[in-house]
Parts: C-alpha cells; structure tokens; sequence
C-alpha cells in the first residue's frame, strides 16, 4: 500500500489553459491526473452544444490538451481520471482511444456509467417532490455520483477513467479510495478526501488565482496548477510544481474550502456529509500547506440529480459609452432602447419581454442604487432581455445599435458586433433515491455493477448559524477601516444562490467579523439582487464566516440569467469594501505574510 500519493489538477473548468497538462506531466511527479471540467452552467452548455451537434456532449479539452501527452503519460505510468465525459462518457472514451491509437499507447480506459437518469425522468415523477423540482420536458437529467464507481474502475486496473456528472470532489476521493483502501465508512476519512478534492477541482484557484491579494501572487503567465501530497492518515499538504508561478499559502488554500460550500459543518456530497469547521491550515515553507481536521458524517439515501431545460430565449447587447456623464447617458439609453423595441416588438404582435436589465458598467450599476456614479466618463451598457420567442428578440438586437445616431452623445465600440438571441438553458434540481440509479463501470468489454453505499434516511443535522439579527456587540471604538484591512475573501454560485466566505487575516480580527459583517449588514449590501435570505455559519478552524444568499443571481443557472455577474464571481471583492471599525491596537499589528496566520 502506497505510504502517500501525489494528485495533481490540470482542469478546472471547460476552457481552462491545456498549459498545466504539460506542466504537472513534465513537472509534477504524479501518481494521479485528475481534471474537473463539469458545473451546473456547463451542463447547460453542454446540453445547449448537443441540441447542434449530437457528438458535442462531451468536453473537447480532454482529448486536445490531452492527446499530445499520452505516450509520456504511459510511461510515467500516470493514471487519468476526468468526468469531461458530460454527456456523453462513452463518446470521450472513444476520442481519447482513437488518440491513444494514434500516438502508438495502449491504455486502459474505463467508463463510469448511471448518472444519466433522462430515460427515467417520467417514472421518477411519480415521486411528488421530485414532479415539483423538474421540469416537464428535460434536455439532460444527470445525477451526482460520488467516488466508489471511480475506485472501482482503479481497482480493476483502469489507466483512465471518464465519467459523467459526478461531484467535483469524488475525482480525488476515488484515487484515495483505491490507494489507502479506505471502506464507506470511514467517514472522517471520505471528507478528508473529499476536502482535498474540493481544493483541487477549481485548479489554480487554490495557487493564487482569484486570491484576494492579487498583487502578492507572481508569474500569473505560468500559474502552477494544484498538486495535493495525500497520507492514508487523511491529512495532505497542498503544493504545486517547482518553478511555476503562482502562490499557495495559508489564505489561498482557505479562499479555496470556503468556496461554494454552503453550512460548512453539513456539507452533503454522495459519499459522506463532511464537517469542516475544524479543518487547520498551516505554512509548511514555501508553496506548501499541510490540511487536517476535516471530519464526516454517514452519507444520505439520495443523488443530488440536475436537470437542464429550455427556458425560452434570452439576448445580451453591449456598447461603450464615453465622455462627461457617461454613466447617466448609458443608463437613459438603455432604458429607452428597451421602451421602443418593446413597442416594436408589440406592434409585430409579440408579447411583451418576460424580463430585461439595464447595467452601467463603470458606473457602479452591480453595487446597486445608493452606489451608483453617474458622472462616470467611461462605461458599458448592457442591455438584455428574455422572451418564449426569439424572433420577439431580434427586434431587440436590431434596436441597440441605431442608439449610437439617435440618443446619447459619446456611444460606440458595439462590443462583440451586433447581438443575437440565443437559447436560454435552465437548471433545477431535486433528490433521486439512490437505490433508483443503477451505477455500472465499463472496462474491457465487460460491465461491472457497482455496490453503492445506501446511506442513513435522515436528513444532516443542519450547522448552528450565527445571529443574523445585526446587532452590534463589543468595543466599537476604533478605526473606521475597509474589511478588506482585516480579511480576505471569495465567492461563487450554486444555481440561484451566491456564496460568500470571509477569512480573517489574524486570529485577532475574527471578533470583528462575527460582530459587524453580520447576515443582516450582507442583506442590505446585496439587497438589490436579492430574493431570498442570508445565512451565516462559522469556521472556527480557519477563523471564517461563510454566508449564503438565497435567489440572488437573477435566474435559473447562469444561463438563463441577464446579470453581466450571473455567478456571482465578484461578490466577494465587492463585500470587502464593508466598512468595518477595528481597535487601533489591533491594526498595528504586524500585517501578516500573504494568506494570513491561520
């Protein structure tokens, strides 16, 4: 048994740079390859690519930054684990067979098959909650699956395995799995694994990319792309390749685990529901940081499942505007450029735009209403809209670029040429008992039936929040300062909602956070996209506080949103202009190496 493995990530999204395949293949020192090119938004995309053509279900990047590196990946003796399958696991399978061929290599590749529950979308609404969660006519119907497949497909000598949708996490977890031997019980040690994976499977997002100090991190040019050094203990220190750019400290890695998780002490994936409010970081030198502390809880008896659905059509227009007052200029025309292809649009007999927006970029239009700066002299105008009927938008799209002679002086640069409806792909979800998905791994020509875990009935006991009533407490004497002073931070999405998680700097500000930045202070922040609510829970391992806001991001999946923000990337660094107060003592202390001393 292997006393510790080496994972690197080389994708962490569809489009990500194929530079870090070469890099961790001729730099890494790898045992395992693992790459994330799946989230909600690219099923969508997916699902959108194939209704075009119906061999575009599966991810190209895999064969193309991948294909060139098999003969060395070969002898290196690298093992390949990606769910750039999408849609179409088998068709990826095929492509990189047909590459493998072509370089003369002679691999193993195994596919894990199940998550594609289409074909059974009718007979599942016979359950009520899940007839209320989908939608009536599905493009794609995929459940997470989770790691025991991918372990499976190692354990029967797989040299590659493709799969489908399947939680970001359980790419690592199955290699950790076959490795350490690990069962589907040992729960703290499935969400130590799955903590490892969730700071892999964004890629270089964990090594200094998107990182709050930006300016600390060098060579953004050759970023180093995330290797995790495992223990079968559970623990591991997160590093990347020599020579490369990048930055991975304390703060990066934490920025990391915050992201995206929702209650950190109830975090559900397929195979355990982790509890990470304890989970320690620290420097271990340079470019490395060891993780532990991270512990779990039995798994539910269901699969998140995702649905990708027409939701009509949707059109995004966009055009420079300049000089004095460009931000009141733009916003009035944008405006106006809705009123009259609205009436148009009307008087062709179409019913009026189901939604629409107007932003000012430049002009402080994604802070909302109070932070607005008219006076702006360089902005872009978005203007968008959705409709059932695109040709209801096509009287839209003719409309934006006549404004650059009638309305506002200073408009130009039409950015991307004139624009053109497009489909818009929603996504919703609901709970698929898991012993309704029947998991099997294809290797050889034989098909494997795979035991999956059945999981405990009750739901997981929810993290206590913190109090959200906005009450201020403690010693408010100090110095007004930017929460950015004492803290960093970073968001995402999850369908609708926005996740936002706030690390302080030293141990010493987090009194501060708790006190100040506080559900109610983010509400009224964001309350101009919000629909739902703000819930806060604390890390105390990483002196964190994760918020989650509910119906925020202005659709149903980033596809079908108008917002230029429709994932909330942004969130984050716009929060960290909260005003908080710190004692003076305090921000005397000494500023703390880039990623703080957690």
């Amino acid at each position: 048994m292997a006393q510790e493995i080496r994972i690197g990530c080389w994708a962490g999204a569809w489009g990500d740079s194929s530079a870090y395949a070469r890099q961790l293949v001729e730099r890494g020192d790898l045992d395992y390859l693992i790459a994330d090119h799946l989230a909600e938004v690219t099923m969508a995309l997916l699902a959108r690519r194939r209704t075009r053509d119906a061999g575009g279900g599966y991810v190209p990047d895999v064969v193309e930054s991948l294909g060139p590196l098999l003969g060395r990946i070969r002898d290196q003796g690298l093992r390949l684990i990606t769910n750039g399958g999408g849609l179409d696991p088998h068709g990826c399978a095929a492509a990189l067979r047909a590459a493998a061929a072509r370089a003369g290599v002679d691999l193993r590749i195994a596919v894990v098959m199940g998550d594609d529950l289409l074909d059974q979308a009718d007979d599942l609404r016979a359950d009520p909650r899940i007839a209320a969660a989908l939608p009536p006519r599905p493009l794609t119907l995929n459940a997470y699956l989770g790691a025991r497949p991918i372990c499976v497909a190692l354990d029967g000598g797989a040299d590659v395995v493709v799969t489908g949708r399947c939680a970001d996490s359980a790419l690592a977890l199955g290699a950790l799995m076959h490795e350490f031997g690990w069962d589907d019980q040992a729960y703290d040690l499935l969400s130590a694994g799955s903590l490892v994976g969730h700071i892999l499977e964004c890629g270089t997002q964990c090594t200094g990319g998107l990182f709050t100090d930006w300016e600390t991190v060098p060579g953004w040019d050759d970023m180093g792309a995330p290797i995790a050094v495992c223990r079968e203990d559970g623990t591991a220190v997160i590093t990347k390749a020599p020579g490369t750019g990048g930055l991975v400290s304390v703060g990066t890695v934490a920025e990391q685990i915050v992201y995206e998780i929702g209650d950190p002490g109830a975090y559900v994936l397929p195979d355990v529901v982790c509890d990470w409010r304890a989970v320690r970081l620290e420097q271990h030198g340079p470019d490395r940081v060891a993780v532990r502390g991270a512990r779990g809880h039995p798994p539910t008896t269901a699969y998140k499942a995702s649905a990708t659905y027409r939701d009509g059509h949707r059109l995004v227009g966009t055009a420079m505007v300049g000089g004095l007052d460009a931000g009141a200029k733009a916003r009035r025309a944008g405006h106006a450029i809705l009123a009259r292809a609205g009436r148009l649009a009307g008087a062709a007999g179409h019913r009026p735009f189901t939604h629409t927006s107007v932003e000012v970029i430049g002009a402080g239009d994604t802070y909302g209403r109070g932070r607005r700066n008219d006076a702006a002299r360089e902005v872009v105008l978005k203007v968008a809209a959705r409709h059932p009927d695109a040709a209801a938008l096509a009287v839209l799209a003719r409309e934006v670029a006549p404004a650059a002679l009638a309305m506002a002086p200073g408009i130009t640069g039409m950015f991307g040429g004139r624009a053109r409806p497009a489909p818009a792909i929603g996504v919703a979800s609901a709970l698929v008992a898991k012993d309704r998905v029947r998991v099997r791994v294809h290797l050889d020509d034989e098909v494997r039936e795979v035991a999956i875990a059945p999981g405990r009935a009750c739901a997981p006991a929810a993290s206590p929040p913190l109090d959200g009533s906005g009450r201020e407490c403690g010693d408010r004497r100090g110095e007004p300062v930017p929460l950015s002073r004492i803290a960093h931070a970073r968001s995402g999405d999850k369908g609708n909602d926005a996740n936002i998680g706030v690390i302080a700097r030293l141990p010493e500000y987090l009194p501060a956070i708790r006190e100040q930045v506080t559900a109610e202070r983010v509400r009224e922040f964001f309350e101009h996209h919000l629909e739902g609510d703000v819930t806060a829970w604390e890390l105390p391992g990483l002196y964190a506080v994760n918020f989650l806001l509910t119906d925020v991001l202005g659709g149903a999946g980033g596809t079908t949103s108008l917002r230029y923000d429709p994932q909330g990337k942004a969130y984050a660094s716009m929060l960290l202009e909260l005003p908080v107060t710190v004692p003076s003592a305090l921000l005397d202390l000494d500023r703390p190496a880039p990623g703080g001393a957690v």
